[in-house]
């Protein structure tokens, strides 16, 4: 009787620690449509209807699988596949019928996360010219910009380094989806609350 109370303990335990996994499974690792609240009152909020992902003109929006635990049923988007097209009408909240997506109104409203680039795979710092991130970004010149100096060791050529400013970059994922380099990727975006560099 005693091995049978121990084996149901350790069960138990297992299971709470399996739960414990999933709710620190990653939910706050992927990117959430815009007007998305903060991660833990979106979970309670957000109902798993599929409105979002049914009213998204460009199919952007993914439902969350048992991958993302907690996060199952709930939608997503990955930038380098499909990043958000940000709707000049923003048709993913309006949708949306219990306010898990809110107070989005124009583009400025707008804050998925941030772009971070690897300056080691960027190959405009490594001196070639290459200006995609910069020239597809719908906020140009004021999400990223470009630090155009003089390539250190080399008097004839110039850097044209993207720059992203944090203020202003709203985690579309445009940069991301239209990066040349592949592996590794030189931008990505981060969620606004995963915190970790690139």
């Amino acid at each position: 009787m005693k091995g049978i109370g121990l084996l149901k303990w350790g069960i138990g335990g297992l299971i709470a620690y399996e739960l414990l996994n999933l709710m620190k499974g990653g939910s706050k690792k992927v990117l959430r449509p815009p007007g998305a609240a903060d991660e833990d009152e979106f979970m309670a909020l957000c109902i798993r209807c599929g409105k979002c992902n049914q009213a998204c003109p460009y199919d952007s929006i993914k439902m969350g699988t048992e991958k993302h635990g907690l996060g199952m049923g709930t939608p997503y988007f990955i930038a380098r596949e499909s990043p958000c097209m940000l709707c000049e009408d923003f048709p993913c909240v309006n949708a949306c019928p219990t306010d898990a997506l809110r107070g989005i109104s124009t583009v400025y409203d707008v804050d998925i996360g941030v772009a971070v680039i690897d300056t080691e795979s960027c190959i405009a710092y490594q001196g070639m010219r290459c200006e995609v991130c910069y020239r597809e970004c719908p906020l140009i010149d004021e999400a990223i910009k470009l630090d155009i100096h003089i390539k250190p060791d080399d008097n004839l050529h110039a850097i044209f380094a993207p720059v992203i400013d944090k203020e202003k970059c709203v985690g579309c994922g445009i940069c991301e989806q239209r990066c040349v380099i592949d592996n590794p990727i030189a931008i990505k975006v981060k969620p606004r609350e995963d915190s970790g560099l690139f």
